[in-house]
């Protein structure tokens, strides 16, 4: 799954993901989250940031601990 919000680039932030247009990275949103902020608080934290940002950081962060497909024999 490719998200066009979702950014890695080696010239931004040694190319940890990020929220397409920001510095902001999917590992400070998911830390957030988990230290149990809300949506809105990240929101208002951090105004450039949109909810599609933090949801799309979220589908990121699933899709990159799925399992990969198996090979080709």
């Amino acid at each position: 799954m490719k998200n066009k919000l979702i950014q890695s680039d080696p010239l931004i932030l040694h190319g940890k993901p990020v929220i397409a247009g920001t510095r902001i990275t999917v590992e400070l949103i998911l830390e957030k989250l988990a230290a149990g902020e809300t949506v809105e608080e990240i929101l208002k934290a951090h105004p450039r940031l949109t909810k599609d940002g933090v949801h799309a950081a979220l589908a990121y962060a699933v899709e990159s601990l799925r399992d990969p497909p198996p090979k080709a024999a």
